[in-house]
């Protein structure tokens, strides 16, 4: 038997080191056609907090570029196609980034295209509006206070952000509006992607519309893993 063990041992050792797994996004069935990629990852869909990454493709290799804890939403994480407005969870899927915006300036380097928030700029998550899921200056008469978000009053988290096209091109109502990657508040967010206030900075400076990125977010396993995208 020792002899046995000790030959199991010798052949494992000349097979050499287990080589590295590929690169998150090489794993994935769909990046978005794009050369930048993000990626927001938790470790089930019960999570709060997980990983966001950000990745450019160069030749035919996908190299990290940085990395960031994130947090998700205070009921963790939901399936895009079947999330509900109001649980306060966050949309797994791979989506679009429309654009950036803030309260601050845009920080140096940014390529996207920004909007600024005024006292007048609100997002509309009012199911019964033609506005519904958008960005308006001056609330419609359609679009009720209590049914939207007034994004000025969110100074810390919406000193910088990007809209995340969640539900954003044709929308559903009842499916959820106001997704955004934006700086970490006090807590969990509920249902946006957020990062420490440096980070979003970074991101903004690194991300180039010209190149399509698009951000993936998900968990390591099960029916919401982000390999699934």
């Amino acid at each position: 038997m020792r002899t046995l063990l000790l030959l199991g041992a010798a052949a494992a050792l000349s097979l050499g080191p287990v080589p590295a797994p590929a690169p998150l996004p090489a794993r994935m069935k769909d990046t978005g056609g794009g050369s930048q990629l993000i990626t927001a990852e938790a470790a089930d869909a019960r999570a709060t907090t997980g990983t966001l990454t950000w990745w450019d493709r160069r030749g035919r290799r996908w190299v990290k570029t940085g990395s960031a804890p994130a947090r998700f939403g205070a009921k963790g994480l939901a399936e895009g196609e079947r999330r509900r407005q109001g649980t306060n969870s966050t949309p797994t899927g791979l989506y679009r980034l429309p654009y950036a915006f803030g309260i601050e300036p845009a920080p140096a380097g940014t390529s996207y295209r920004y909007a600024r928030v005024t006292e007048r700029s609100w997002w509309c998550q009012d199911n019964d509006s033609r506005a519904y899921n958008r960005w308006v200056e001056g609330l419609p008469r359609d679009c009720r206070a209590a049914e939207a978000e007034h994004l000025v009053t969110y100074r810390r988290q919406y000193a910088h952000g990007l809209v995340i096209g969640f539900n954003y091109d044709r929308p559903v109502r009842g499916r959820g509006a106001g997704i955004f990657l934006h700086v970490n508040g006090s807590g969990a967010t509920a249902g946006c992607v957020s990062v420490p206030a440096d980070a979003m900075r970074a991101l903004l400076a690194w991300a180039d519309p010209a190149r399509r990125p698009h951000i993936a977010v998900g968990t390591l396993g099960g029916p919401t893993a982000i390999t699934r995208y």
